[in-house]
């Protein structure tokens, strides 16, 4: 019996409701993949249609920024002493070279000092941003720009361009006082972070510089202007296939700034301190102008703008004379007896009597010790004004108690000492003059309690200047303003004015806190230091300049402790400092002068008073109302045989300059020079 095959329909069922049940969620599934699909498309055409067409333009223009020049510093009387001038430079874009390093080997045989370099560009083309020009080498000469050009289309990613570039005219002259340009560096970026800042976009460009040191550091915000931009059309690479004329940005120049200095008084300074180290500083005692502020040995700005060589950066870093350092304000030194104007004051003041008589023998004895005086065989009996014109040491020793130390501070301080000023340069050392509460804090953690204990015997050196007494030549010069003026506390002014706008005055100030009288007594002693033919510069203080005389005041500083042996040294920096402040006219003050010769073993009058008064010299002449004063005919010379030339010089001996009387007092000069004939050399004598 044979079987036949069972059919079982509910099989077939259950498949078919499996397959309809696929095809319906893949229906939906399709469905609603469309449904997004369109929404989506709706939404990128329809809603946000204008946000992707500005993306789209933005990727195919780019906003690239244009430093903007740099403002100019400029002079009194409008000389640029800091500019910009055209620079050809060479760039390379990292993004557009197939090879780096062998686009760098090809730029090599062009350029071959680009060879030694080659980390540094690297590093430069690496940090910079894409498509960002990186420059390799600035101010090319025209054959070696013609050079890059003609080779140009076989240097992919190498242009040839001009820019600016920053320029100092007058190299060493104003080195310290206006600073230099720099690439920004990361401790700049850190630096503006920390503030809470924003970082500025323009300081990521290769080829952007700001300021370092003086001016050009401390007006850097006023010098730098907004940069610009060019919107430039670049291809799917990047590339720039052209530009939008119409969405660029010009850039917004920087604010020219004036200063007080005046060029010619710079330059001279410079000239006559030769091969000298120190300080130079000149001041307007009327409303505190600043017309020089020299530090020699000084440096070339130029050679910091592009980036100085680590060879000559050293060799600068080493040398013994620092040229690096600003001697007008970041330098200190003893001031020697040019600090006896002070202490002066400071008796006048506690009421000692400036015609009491002091005996010198050469020496005085104070405890189990002798001070000694300059001159060994003494000066005899001394008033006051004796004592400043022939920088008697002795009878400042006997005196200087009779105000004490606490006094000699306090009057330092109110005629300029121990200060730094507002003059828009930074990085000013105050200085010392001691006292008893400043000992007291200066040996707070020696165990031994009498190291904090002022000593009488420690007056003797501060009232010479010596000791712990350290200033600046910037504070020596603004001293001297206040004596020459002898009614206002005068301040010193460098900036002039800032994108046009004046600066507030430095005669804008109250009155010196000191008897008129006894600011007299002071100025009539510097008087005889250069008019009395006894006086420490005579010889060295004749300005040869019609009837207008000088009044001044020498100084010897000791850098160390001469005991029994000889005050002489070969060795440079065992030399004695030598320094001469000044001011002129006697009968109508009008410009101050503060010299420091560093380490010039001389002698004040030696070393310093001869280049005080070329300095001095140059800036009367610049004068036009002392220049018509000058040129002024005059008075007939009196009736009789004309005195012989003296021939008498400083005291070898002698370290501020005083001399024995000659047999006859020096001719009036019989004829005033002119306006053309300047100032002669600092090593000619004065013309009698």
């Amino acid at each position: 019996m044979s079987s036949e095959p069972s059919i079982f329909f509910s099989d077939a069922n259950e498949r078919q409701g499996s397959f309809l049940r696929r095809t319906f969620v893949l229906g939906g599934l399709t469905t609603l993949a469309g449904v997004a699909l369109t929404g989506r498309l709706a939404q990128l055409q329809v809603f946000q249609a204008g946000e992707y067409a500005t993306l789209a333009s933005n990727n195919q223009f780019n906003f690239r920024l244009v430093p903007p020049p740099r403002g100019r510093i400029l002079d009194r009387n409008g000389v640029v002493i800091a500019g910009n001038r055209p620079s050809f430079r060479v760039l390379v874009v990292r993004d557009e070279t197939k090879d780096l390093d062998q686009t760098l080997d090809l730029l090599g045989r062009l350029l071959p000092d680009t060879l030694e370099r080659r980390r540094a560009i690297i590093r430069d083309v690496n940090a910079a941003p894409r498509f960002s020009p990186v420059p390799v080498k600035s101010d090319l000469t025209w054959e070696e720009f013609a050079k890059v050009n003609l080779y140009a289309n076989e240097l992919p990613g190498v242009m040839a361009d001009m820019n600016e570039a920053r320029y100092y005219p007058f190299g060493g002259a104003f080195a310290h006082v206006i600073g230099y340009v720099a690439k920004p560096n990361d401790r700049d970026i850190k630096a503006i972070e920390a503030r809470g800042e924003k970082v500025p976009e323009i300081l990521y460009n290769p080829g952007f510089r700001i300021g370092r040191q003086g001016v050009e550091k401390s007006f850097d915000a006023d010098l730098r202007g907004e940069a610009g931009g060019n919107r430039v059309e670049v291809n799917a690479r990047g590339r720039v296939v052209a530009e939008d004329v119409g969405g660029s940005r010009p850039a917004v120049p920087g604010k020219d700034i004036v200063l007080t200095l005046d060029a010619d008084v710079q330059n001279r300074a410079l000239e006559v301190y030769g091969e000298e180290s120190g300080g130079c500083v000149v001041m307007d005692v009327r409303n505190g102008d600043i017309l020089c502020m020299m530090s020699a040995p000084s440096f070339d700005p130029n050679l910091f703008v592009g980036g100085v060589p680590s060879s000559i950066y050293r060799a600068l870093a080493d040398y013994e004379r620092k040229p690096l350092l600003d001697k007008t304000i970041n330098g200190v030194f003893h001031p020697g007896s040019t600090f006896k104007l002070t202490t002066a004051l400071a008796l006048l003041e506690s009421g000692v009597d400036p015609t009491e008589r002091v005996v010198c023998t050469g020496g005085y004895r104070y405890g189990n010790r002798v001070f000694r005086c300059w001159d060994a065989g003494g000066h005899g009996p001394q008033t006051m004004h004796d004592a400043i014109k022939n920088s008697c040491d002795v009878y400042f020793y006997h005196m200087c108690n009779r105000a004490g130390v606490d006094k000699i501070q306090e009057v330092a301080k109110k005629i300029g000492f121990m200060q730094t000023y507002d003059i828009g340069v930074g990085n000013q050392k105050a200085g010392t003059v001691p006292s008893r509460a400043w000992k007291a804090h200066y040996n707070r953690n020696n165990p031994n309690p009498e190291s904090r204990v002022w000593f009488p015997g420690e007056t003797l050196s501060v009232a010479i200047g010596q000791g712990d007494v350290n200033v600046t030549a910037l504070q020596l010069a603004v001293t001297t303003a206040r004596f020459a003026n002898a009614r206002k506390a005068i301040l010193p002014r460098l900036v002039k004015s800032v994108g046009g706008v004046d600066q507030p005055s430095g005669a804008e100030v109250p009155d010196l806190p000191f008897s008129r009288e006894h600011l007299e007594i002071v100025r009539q002693g510097m008087v005889a230091v250069a008019n009395d033919v006894t006086g420490g510069a005579y010889r060295q203080s004749q300005l040869g300049l019609g009837d207008i005389q000088m009044a001044g005041k020498t100084g010897t500083a000791q850098v160390r402790s001469y005991g029994t042996g000889s005050r002489k040294s070969n060795v440079w920096a065992l030399k004695d400092h030598n320094l001469f402040v000044a001011f002129a006219p006697v009968d109508e003050p009008r410009y101050a002068v503060a010299v420091i010769i560093e380490h010039g073993g001389k002698g004040g009058a030696t070393a310093a008073a001869p280049r005080a008064r070329e300095i001095m010299r140059t800036t009367l002449l610049k004068d036009p109302e002392m220049l018509e004063r000058i040129q002024r005919p005059l008075p007939p010379a009196p009736e009789g045989p004309a005195a012989d030339e003296d021939t008498f010089g400083a005291a070898p001996d002698d370290p501020d300059g005083v001399v024995a009387a000659p047999a006859a007092a020096e001719p009036a000069p019989r004829q005033a020079p002119t306006a053309t004939s300047g100032p002669r050399p600092y090593l000619s004598e004065p013309r009698r």
